[in-house]
């Protein structure tokens, strides 16, 4: 069975690896891994996949950043390309990004079946697109993968055959169990030096937040607020961008309470939000995590 996996930004390398793990070791089962690139480019997420023991994606589709028309309608293209060459007999798709939507759309467009890992989880807010995305992914699914009992219960409600429901357990938190001693092996405190407690972890990356220079300014300016506390701040590279834009790297820079730092590995960043006094982001996989972590959390 050919089975195509696909994969676009940093939560889903993590959610696929224990199954990824799993169906490299099925000799019935030729692995068609595909890297579609929508946050980081396949150079800056190599350690994840270095970390983590991953398979080498069989193609980078190199999608980048963009709007979330542009950039599901470059992957669409991209994905239905990759389907008519490689003819994977099913599909995986995780989470709820524009990765999962156009992964899933592309499939069963083609008659590819498709297996939604993260299945049934709602927000029941609209105004997300991660949330207009689960539901159009769970529709298209041939197979739901629900993490937790909430998220069977939320699927039955919107009439899917019970059938083609699966309650899977949650893949991140597998991920998280298998590497507990790396993470604990992680010498990011020492490198940094800081100490448990003492300090916050803040990131930013969503459009809505730092493609928006107002939005923007004003979480930099409530950020730099907390000048009683050591914050880490990992940039990602769009943000980064936006900062030197609007001339904020340079104040977030001379700030002493502020740790910039490029984006980090599963393993430092996973001991750094282990140790921390609590962490500040918008990134959904973050705000699991944190939560399997019990690690206090504020979500924008």
């Amino acid at each position: 069975m050919k089975v195509m996996p696909i994969v676009g930004v940093r939560p889903q390398i993590i959610k696929s690896a224990p199954i990824l793990r799993l169906l490299r070791e099925d000799r019935e089962i030729e692995l068609q891994f595909i890297h579609t690139g929508q946050h980081y480019d396949f150079e800056m997420s190599k350690i994840f996949f270095n970390e983590l023991d991953l398979p080498h994606p069989l193609r980078n589709l190199g999608v980048g950043s963009g709007s979330h028309a542009r950039q599901t309608a470059s992957m669409l293209l991209k994905i239905e390309g990759v389907i008519l060459d490689l003819k994977p007999d099913v599909v995986i798709v995780f989470g709820d990004s524009n990765t999962t939507l156009a992964g899933a759309l592309a499939a069963i467009k083609m008659q590819v079946s498709v297996c939604h890992v993260e299945a049934g989880l709602r927000s029941y807010d609209k105004s997300m697109p991660e949330e207009v995305n689960r539901i159009l992914v769970d529709r298209c699914s041939q197979v739901l993968f629900a993490p937790t009992q909430s998220a069977v219960r939320n699927l039955k409600g919107e009439g899917m055959n019970m059938e083609t429901v699966i309650l899977s357990g949650d893949t991140m938190y597998d991920a998280l169990l298998q590497h507990k001693d790396d993470i604990d092996d992680s010498k990011i405190l020492k490198k940094m030096n800081l100490r448990e407690e003492t300090y916050l972890v803040f990131t930013a990356h969503r459009a809505e937040n730092v493609d928006n220079p107002e939005r923007l300014k004003k979480i930099i300016t409530s950020l730099m607020r907390l000048e009683n506390s050591k914050i880490v701040f990992p940039v990602h590279p769009r943000t980064g961008k936006r900062l030197e834009e609007l001339n904020l790297k340079e104040t977030l820079t001379k700030a002493s309470n502020v740790i910039l730092t490029d984006p980090l590995g599963y393993f430092d960043m996973l001991k750094l939000m282990k140790n921390s006094r609590v962490v500040l982001t918008d990134s959904g996989g973050m705000q699991k995590e944190a939560f399997l972590l019990h690690v206090p959390l504020y979500y924008a």
